[in-house]
C-alpha cells in the first residue's frame, strides 16, 4: 500500500524545475524549464505552453540572462557551415 502524505491524499509529484541549463546543446522540442507561474520568461526561439512549460522551438544551446529584473531564457541557434 503507497504511503499517503500529510494530507491523506496520495497525489503524483509535479516535477517541476529547471531541465536543461546554460550553455547545454538541446534539440527543437526540449523542454527547458517546468514551471508554476512565469517566474522564468520565454526569449529568442522559446516556447510557452499553456502550464507555463517553456520549451526550445530550434536545435541550439541554452543561454539565460536577466533583462530589467526578469530572468529570460534564449535558445541560440547552430549555426551550419
Amino acid at each position: 500500500m503507497p504511503h499517503k502524505g500529510v494530507n491523506g491524499r496520495d497525489s503524483n509529484p509535479q516535477h517541476l524545475g529547471v531541465k536543461a541549463y546554460g550553455s547545454q546543446l538541446i534539440n527543437a522540442g526540449t523542454i527547458i524549464v517546468r514551471q508554476r507561474g512565469s517566474r522564468i520568461n520565454a526569449g529568442k526561439n522559446v516556447g510557452m505552453g499553456k502550464d507555463d512549460t517553456l520549451f526550445a522551438l530550434v536545435d541550439g544551446t541554452v543561454q539565460y540572462r536577466e533583462f530589467r529584473g526578469k530572468k529570460i531564457v534564449d535558445v541560440e541557434p547552430i549555426v551550419q557551415a
